[in-house]
């Protein structure tokens, strides 16, 4: 009999086991899918190391989990600098003077910001009825029509008029010519990729691969004193009060027989008509030399069950149905539920990791 079973071998259920281990408990750690590390799984291409679930960019204003996560891996200085394509326009992303110069021409933070200013005053609203109200009140017209429109809409598959207003909260604007896309004092990528910080966590850990622990519940179940629970919420109690939504991604990886594809390892495409929301060149993400490159097309797709569910859809109607969820978890003895599937939030990597810390740090007190 183990003191712990945990669903899912990426970041949060990793960072417990570890801390379970520690702690002196015994930990059987399984995962429906092939391999260990989730999301952040990554994998050698032509000597590359890719990201096959998406662009993951490590980057936190916590030291804690800054100097937690450097125990197990070297990071690189890479800073996110991605582009916008605009049908052949390119752009600085986030918003910042070389973005307003290339739109308007304008070289001084005080013309860039009187630009703004007039667009937003224009058609200002003061209580958005949707995200495309409450985005060109933030950034004007020009802003929200070329660099947020087109891609919000493939990326949430439903036009910005129909998006409820408060997934924008804020766009940041910047009045300097810092390519930086995250303010965050730590960032970095591993140098040897994500794999080799959920093999530390792990090492020493039991782990099963390619087990689906809900076709078998009962019986792992029967395997260990608490169970860690890192799946979709809604399918743990059989979609009992409905199916909440999410969604999910599709990608397209080729090797291309050149050195350098794109010049930069984001470039999001933020037209509606491309139907992919943006191409990674994974390369780029570790400053690599090799002879040839890899690259990714994302293209966002509908959740349904069955398929990989990527991140929450967050409005009102699906956050009333997660907390009735909720309820149902906090009832269900000896099962904690843990990151951004099972507590239903869109996590960055910091975040999931500060969660785990925080759960292993709340049960272990006791």
């Amino acid at each position: 009999m183990y003191d712990y079973l945990i669903v899912g071998a990426g970041l949060y259920g990793a960072v417990f086991a570890q801390e379970a281990k520690r702690a002196g408990k015994s930990v059987l750690v399984i995962d429906k899918r092939p391999h260990i590390a989730g999301n952040v799984y990554t994998e050698k291409v032509e000597g590359i190391n890719v990201h096959k679930y998406g662009a993951h960019i490590f980057h936190t204003n916590n030291k804690k989990v800054w100097d937690y996560i450097t125990r197990f891996a070297t990071f690189n200085r890479f800073t996110n600098s991605p582009v916008a394509n605009y049908h052949g326009e390119l752009y600085s992303l986030p918003f910042n003077m070389y973005t307003f110069n290339r739109m308007w021409g304008v070289v001084t933070p005080e013309e860039a910001a009187a630009k703004i200013e007039e667009q937003r005053a224009a058609h200002f609203t003061a209580e958005p009825k949707n995200l495309e109200e409450q985005a060109i009140s933030l950034v004007g017209t020009h802003i929200y029509q070329k660099l947020v429109k087109g891609y919000t809409e493939k990326q949430w598959g439903r036009p910005c008029t129909e998006l409820p207003a408060f997934i924008i909260k804020r766009l940041p604007v910047r009045y300097t010519y810092d390519n930086n896309y995250f303010n965050d004092p730590y960032q970095g990528i591993p140098v040897n990729g994500y794999n080799e910080i959920i093999d530390k966590l792990l090492d020493g850990i039991e782990v099963r691969t390619d087990v689906d622990y809900l076709a078998n519940r009962a019986a792992y179940d029967a395997l260990a004193e608490k169970v860690v629970y890192t799946g979709t919420i809604d399918s743990y109690f059989d979609y009992k009060c409905g199916e909440l939504e999410y969604r999910s991604l599709r990608f397209e990886t080729e090797v291309l027989d050149t050195p350098n594809y794109q010049g930069v390892a984001v470039v999001n495409y933020t037209d509606r008509e491309t139907p992919y929301t943006r191409i990674i060149e994974h390369k780029h993400f570790a400053f690599g030399q090799q002879e040839k490159t890899v690259i990714t097309r994302e293209y966002p797709a509908v959740w349904q069950q069955g398929m990989e569910a990527y991140y929450p859809v967050n409005n009102e109607k699906n956050s009333a149905l997660y907390q009735q969820y909720k309820a149902l978890a906090d009832a269900e003895p000896n099962v904690i539920f843990g990151g951004r599937l099972a507590e239903y939030k869109y996590y960055d990597m910091d975040k999931v990791i500060e969660a785990a810390l925080s759960a292993v740090e709340k049960e272990f007190a006791e």
